[in-house]
Order: C-alpha cells, then sequence, then structure tokens
C-alpha cells in the first residue's frame, strides 16, 4: 500500500507546476486564420498611435492591433494600405468562436 501512496504523491506534485499556467494547442489552419482548441487570454488595450498624413485619398488608415502568435500578444503597427476599390471597407483582425475552437481571423478587405 505504500508505494501506490508515494506514486500518488509524486504524480500529485508533479501536476502541481502545471496548474497556473496557460497551454495553447494550435490545431489547424483555417483559410481566414489560426485555429485554436482552447480561448486565449483577452489582449491588452491597443496602444496609441500617431497617424501620419495620409500618402493619398485612396489610401485608408488599418490601426495596429494586437495579434495572438500562440504564446502572448505581439503588437503590429498601423499602416497606410490603398483601398482595392472605392467601395472598399477594412474588416480588423478578431477572435471567433467556431464549435469548440477560437479562430484567429486575419484582417481583411471586403
Amino acid at each position: 500500500m505504500r508505494p501506490y501512496r508515494s506514486c500518488c504523491c509524486l504524480v500529485a506534485l508533479t501536476a502541481l507546476p502545471l496548474g497556473g499556467c496557460y497551454v495553447e494547442a494550435r490545431t489547424a489552419t483555417a483559410d481566414d486564420g489560426e485555429v485554436y482548441e482552447s480561448e486565449p487570454p483577452p489582449p491588452p488595450a491597443p496602444l496609441v498611435e500617431v497617424v501620419p498624413v495620409a500618402p493619398g485619398p485612396e489610401f485608408l488608415w488599418i490601426a495596429g492591433y494586437h495579434h495572438w502568435d500562440g504564446h502572448r500578444y505581439v503588437w503590429v503597427q498601423g499602416r497606410y494600405e490603398r483601398r482595392p476599390h472605392p467601395r472598399a471597407h477594412w474588416v480588423h483582425p478578431h477572435w471567433e468562436v467556431r464549435g469548440r475552437a477560437h479562430v484567429w481571423v486575419r484582417g481583411r478587405w471586403e
């Protein structure tokens, strides 16, 4: 009986350090983003950016955002992009829940 109790205690102590860790498992890549099994932590507040003068009227400012790299959020600076057509609008990158997975959807023009 004693070896069994020691083994159980060893298993419990081994798992203890993992209790507070966030482990992310990326399962696949979707056509429009990356798929994760578990929900990542919420992103930090956006950084304040100074928006420079547009290079021309056909350009739209794409605000910066925090991108999840599978381990942590990384800031992606804002930039100007030329609209693909005059009525195009930018859909910012965001998280979507699809079934039991969380998908990081890349920004795109619509």
